[in-house]
């Protein structure tokens, strides 16, 4: 069965096209007797607009694009939901892609979101200082970058990542370690390189304190558990008595290789994560973490995002920095573990 065309709502209605597409756009417009002829005509004729037709008559969607490292990660579900709430409100739909913290898979979504004309981008990228981002703002998709920092050519939605790091580091100094390892990858990723640097940062400022680092690939729950198995397995007079873990996936996953290997949290190792997600107050042993605001996150780069499209010409690129809190729990405190 054909779909009904907006011609035959307003032949049953009997009026023009012009006031059938005036009811569909500006219904305010339209006198309310006219309204309710037009509305009783599309319910008989199961009438849908062809949203697709009118953004390309437009040039641009309601659509906007968000692209993450890995949507296994509760924390960018956090975030999406925070850009999804805001997107909400003002009638415009979350795209979610995946990059897998693939660089050649985060290119092909952005090639195929501007090809769809989406409203703009949000994204978590691999490399911040990608010339394709400005590429795409100079062709005319906004784009605003989340949990990274970003120059003044964009806006940015970002946590002070290096004070994250401090934050773990000086905790768990203060609490008497002088071994300790530092987990996360690739380095050369922007938050995890911040975060490597605000513990680097304290440690130096410490005396007799040695920080190992190792690095992993993918920041999953499955790596997490493999470096913690291989950390287990030195010897204890040389294996680290705390780790710090750029996530919290690979946090948990450590401490899983930990249980394994038989050794006790924190009293053998104690255990500090990032991003605070769900999982780890409800890990077997409550994780310790740094705490990023997901949420707030991903709304503000909304709201950033939607300044942008509403008012490009006077618009100026912002970076907003929120401050991470550290959450002690007894993944690294003996004393409540005890």
């Amino acid at each position: 069965m054909a779909t009904p065309s907006i011609k035959e709502v307003a032949r049953r209605a009997g009026v023009s096209v012009g006031t059938v597409s005036n009811f569909l756009n500006r219904p305010g417009i339209v006198a309310p007797e006219t309204r309710q002829r037009v509305q009783d005509s599309i319910q008989a004729l199961g009438f849908v607009r062809n949203e697709a037709a009118r953004h390309l008559r437009a040039g641009r969607s309601r659509t906007v694009g968000l692209v993450v490292l890995d949507v296994t990660n509760p924390f960018f579900t956090d975030l999406a939901e925070g850009a999804e709430a805001l997107a909400y409100e003002h009638d415009t739909v979350v795209m979610l892609c995946n990059s897998k913290t693939d660089p050649v898979r985060e290119g092909h979504h952005l090639d195929q979101l501007e090809q769809q004309r989406v409203m703009g981008i949000l994204i978590t990228p691999f490399d911040s200082t990608d010339p394709r981002l400005t590429a795409l703002v100079d062709r005319g998709t906004p784009v605003v970058l989340v949990d990274r920092t970003a120059d003044r050519g964009l806006c940015s939605v970002s946590v002070d990542d290096q004070l994250g790091g401090r934050l773990a580091g000086n905790h768990l100094i203060e609490s008497g370690h002088r071994r300790i390892a530092f987990i996360g990858g690739p380095f050369t990723m922007q938050q995890v390189a911040d975060r490597q640097a605000g513990i680097t940062a304290v440690v130096e400022e410490a005396d007799g304190v040695d920080l190992q680092h190792h690095e992993v690939d993918v920041m999953g729950v499955v790596e997490g558990r493999a470096i913690g198995e291989q950390l287990a397995a030195l010897p204890a007079r040389s294996r680290p008595t705390a780790a710090f873990l750029a996530n919290d996936l690979l946090a948990l996953g450590f401490l899983q290789g930990m249980a394994v290997a038989g050794l006790r949290v924190p009293r053998d190792m104690a255990i500090v994560g990032y991003d605070d997600i769900d999982f780890a107050r409800a890990a077997a042993v409550p994780l310790s973490s740094v705490r990023q605001p997901a949420e707030l996150l991903g709304r503000t780069a909304m709201e950033l995002l939607q300044e942008e499209v509403e008012s490009a010409e006077r618009h100026r690129h912002r970076q907003v920095i929120f401050q991470p809190d550290l959450i002690v729990r007894e993944s690294s405190d003996f004393q409540r573990r005890r």
